[in-house]
């Protein structure tokens, strides 16, 4: 069953420091949402609030129209009755339970054992891991242990499934092929996702909706290729992707919108000395010191000289021009100590809050 959720005015403060100010935010029915962010931009304690693993200090959140937390109305749902899968960072794993049991536990602990064997099967069959019903996790790689966290997550039939940076622990190849993999398996079985990250190519290229968040508020919601061709706030144009400054925190270019050659009368010319070549393989990343603008990134075909003389052009319709800076917060860094907090004893505490 998918599930729609509204968030209204929810913020946390630890020790006083604020994690998360009043935000505002709707998941919709059968949506992959990505919260964007650096450490410490509240996007995981955003996450664990929706989880019900921390209570907001105020705020609503609504699944499908019906309360699950209200300040206002002294209400908490517990986390297991909100009908939600997660996905940990560390895959929290019961290690001396085999692969059958760690995908059973949330069954078990929610009193679903009608069929428990037949749902199993299935959750494991989703993610290929059939014949591995009696290996332990130590005995699995790190992808086969990612897919057995993510069959208990669905196993359960929830209305949200919400990830926490899973794919973090896992090696770079391994990594991109799970984010695919994983991709692929929320999209067909429709499920409502959540998924926290502070990778920006993760975000884009699994995502229908990204929120992009710093210092505990969201600073622009919208879809991956609006984010990038249209961001709204200087530090999301500067946070995703690389961005070229016509003028600080106000007007931009990104650099495959950059040409070495004039290809129409309206183009604006632009000079610079080249500082450095780097070949990426499909092309050459040129940085280039503009003068009076910093420096730019370039893209071309073949290597330049380094400290050569060059002008670059810019069509003026590819120029984003920021939407004006949003009210800044004070510095922080919320979520650190927050996060040096979790041991592994509490992990296991909440995938039992979970499951059940």
């Amino acid at each position: 069953m998918l599930m729609k959720l509204e968030l209204t005015g929810v913020q946390k403060s630890f020790h006083q420091t604020p994690a998360l100010l009043p935000t505002d935010l709707t998941l919709e029915h059968g949506k992959f949402t990505t919260l964007l962010g650096p450490s410490g931009c509240g996007k995981t304690t955003l996450l664990r609030i929706i989880a019900g693993l921390e209570q907001p200090d105020a705020g609503e959140i609504r699944a499908d129209g019906e309360y699950i937390y209200s300040a206002a109305k002294r209400m908490d749902t517990p986390t297991h009755k909100r009908n939600l899968g997660m996905v940990f960072q560390d895959f929290a794993l019961w290690p001396h339970m085999t692969v059958y049991e760690n995908v059973a536990f949330g069954l078990k602990a929610g009193k679903r054992k009608s069929d428990l064997q037949q749902q199993v099967n299935e959750a494991l069959g989703m993610v290929r891991l059939q014949g591995m019903e009696d290996r332990y996790p130590h005995q699995l790689s790190g992808g086969q242990q990612q897919r057995v966290a993510f069959a208990r997550a669905v196993a359960v039939k929830p209305g949200v499934i919400l990830f926490d940076e899973p794919l973090s622990a896992l090696d770079a190849v391994l990594r991109e092929e799970m984010r695919i993999e994983m991709m692929s398996l929320v999209r067909d079985m429709g499920l409502t996702a959540l998924y926290v990250t502070h990778d920006q190519i993760e975000a884009m290229s699994m995502s229908d909706e990204i929120v992009v968040m710093q210092k505990g508020r969201i600073l622009q919601k919208g879809t991956p290729e609006t984010i990038y061709s249209a961001p709204s706030d200087p530090y999301v144009a500067s946070f995703i992707g690389k961005s070229n400054w016509l003028s600080p925190d106000a007007s931009m270019v990104r650099p495959e919108h950059v040409t070495w050659n004039k290809t129409g009368h309206d183009d604006l010319g632009y000079l610079g000395s080249i500082l450095s070549v780097s070949y990426v393989g499909e092309r050459y990343e040129v940085r280039v010191q503009m003068e009076g603008l910093g420096v730019w990134t370039a893209y071309a075909n073949q290597r330049v000289r380094v400290g050569e003389r060059v002008q670059l052009y810019v069509l003026p319709e590819r120029i984003c021009r920021m939407q004006g800076q949003q009210q800044k917060v004070g510095s922080s860094k919320p979520d650190q100590q927050h996060d040096m907090n979790q041991s592994s004893g509490r992990k296991q505490r909440e995938v039992v809050a979970a499951a059940h």
